[in-house]
């Protein structure tokens, strides 16, 4: 799935190579991801793992509507959610700002920390995929991921 203001389910050609422009607002591709568990893979029967790449764009308007749909909806029907926000860092940019600024990953920090939820910042696009597979790799039983 993909989205700016509108998400919608698309083929891997399209995902990969396909370009898209506009405003981000999160909130849609939650929406989306919900209505496609909910039609075709009942967490009844599945379990359902998500994982999302950003640059941690979102509209600030829509920020309260991820947190609460993160807490009520997603969460909710995951056994894990892995979040890798793609780009600069505050503590880059201003030594000593600490906390990155972006709009999602502001609103992601206020997930409870008992959630089955990850997050991780890298620099490079190159990085995505090495991260997701540390943040989904099996633990030993009794571990528990680092936010």
């Amino acid at each position: 799935m993909r989205h700016t203001s509108t998400a919608s389910e698309v083929d891997e050609e399209t995902f990969f190579r396909g370009v898209e422009t506009g405003g981000t607002v999160i909130s849609t591709a939650l929406e989306e991801m919900d209505r496609i568990v909910r039609e075709r893979y009942s967490p009844a029967d599945w379990n359902i793992y998500a994982a999302q790449a950003s640059d941690g764009d979102n509209t600030s308007s829509d920020n309260a509507v991820v947190l609460a749909q993160m807490k009520d909806v997603i969460l909710p029907i995951c056994q894990y959610y892995a979040y890798v926000e793609v780009g600069m860092d505050d503590e880059d940019e201003h030594p000593g700002a600490g906390e990155p600024s972006t709009n999602l990953w502001r609103a992601y920090r206020r997930v409870p920390v008992d959630a089955p939820f990850a997050m991780r910042k890298v620099k490079h696009r190159r990085d995505i995929y090495p991260v997701f597979r540390e943040l989904f790799a099996r633990r030993p039983e009794g571990a528990e991921s680092a936010a």
